[in-house]
């Protein structure tokens, strides 16, 4: 098969292009920064494209004579710049389903999030059928349930099959640099993670994880299939606060939510972090996940559990893990330096 990935040298992007080629399958990775590598057999064919843009063609010309598109890119950074945030997110959507209806793709596969999930109202797991609405008060979740929307207008309008995945928090040992990017203070070194001697959470927090490449395999094995619908991916147990801390080898302490967000939006606006207090929001509200349809349609069965994912994420956070892409690239207080002076913090500078 041939599938086109946007996104392809992210996180989620790398374990797909890993999974697809390791599969035979024929890959085109659209992204806005392509690697040096060349294209060669049994290697990816590169297309520049910035979805925050118009790049009608260059898309048209990528999905072309693709099976299936596999779309991925979304922004975490800036978090000062929210409308480059939904020009990627909900722009780029809409810009790359324009494009698979004129290139006639037959497939699509769309990365959702949990964070398109309405608040939750209990902690029983819920199915794809619980509402998309978002939660209103974080910005990331607003242009998840946005895109949803995007994709229930063009499934309404096209024979075009649309797969949504719906993971938790997706982490691989490559993309701990990027993440402590997107969520740690430039001058913060990454092994001060080492060294955290209490975590101060509320103690009702839930956390759902998935690894990179279980969430890559779910999505091949989709494209595989051309298997449409909704599929919630999230690796069992669910994580709770204490579980985090021993991830840590912290104390942990009891600090309501309420507090947590008034020091995140405090410490956010202040420009002392790059994290908007709607992420505390969304740990608060956001529902369990039940992942039993993937099971049942897809097969799919993750390879590593909770437990496992948690602590290699610690140790990508604070070794920290890396990979050979421009968006995992490696971190280093004196990048995050010269590139604050040079283009602005990551929370407001339009690339991270």
């Amino acid at each position: 098969m041939r599938v086109a990935v946007t996104g392809a040298t992210g996180n989620v992007g790398s374990a797909v292009v890993r999974r697809l080629l390791a599969g035979g399958h024929d890959v085109v990775g659209v992204v806005r920064r392509p690697p040096d590598t060349p294209a060669g057999p049994g290697g990816v064919v590169w297309v520049q494209a910035d979805l925050a843009e118009e790049c009608h063609e260059a898309l048209v010309d990528a999905f072309r004579g693709a099976d299936a598109v596999v779309h991925l890119v979304w922004g975490f950074q800036p978090t000062h710049r929210i409308d480059y945030l939904e020009a990627v997110g909900v722009g780029g959507t809409r810009r790359v389903l324009d494009a698979v209806a004129e290139a006639g793709v037959p497939h699509l596969v769309h990365q959702s999030s949990i964070g398109a999930y309405s608040p939750r109202r209990d902690s029983a797991p819920v199915g794809e059928d619980w509402p998309t609405d978002g939660i209103p008060s974080s910005p990331y979740s607003r242009h998840k349930a946005a895109a949803e929307r995007l994709l229930d207008a063009f499934e309404a309008r096209s024979d075009v099959a649309v797969t949504r995945t719906r993971p938790g928090i997706i982490s691989q040992h490559p993309a701990g640099s990027a993440q402590l990017r997107y969520f740690l203070p430039t001058l913060v070194p990454a092994v001060a993670l080492r060294h955290v001697p209490v975590l101060p959470l509320d103690r009702r927090l839930t956390l759902q994880v998935v690894h990179a490449d279980d969430v890559a395999d779910a999505i091949v094995r989709a494209v595989e299939g051309t298997l449409p619908g909704a599929f919630n991916l999230v690796a069992e147990p669910v994580l709770g606060r204490d579980d985090i801390a021993r991830a840590l080898h912290a104390r942990p302490v009891h600090v309501p939510f309420p507090v947590l967000r008034a020091a995140a939006s405090l410490s956010w606006h202040a420009h002392v972090q790059p994290v908007d207090a709607g992420w505390v929001d969304m740990a608060r509200n956001a529902p369990v996940l039940d992942a039993g349809r993937a099971r049942d349609e897809l097969g799919w069965v993750p390879a590593h559990d909770a437990l496992d994912v948690l602590a290699e994420m610690v140790e990508a956070l604070s070794a920290p893990g890396h990979g050979d892409t421009a968006v995992l690239r490696p971190r280093s207080i004196v990048d995050g330096l010269r590139r604050a002076v040079r283009q602005g913090p990551v929370s407001q500078r339009r690339e991270p």
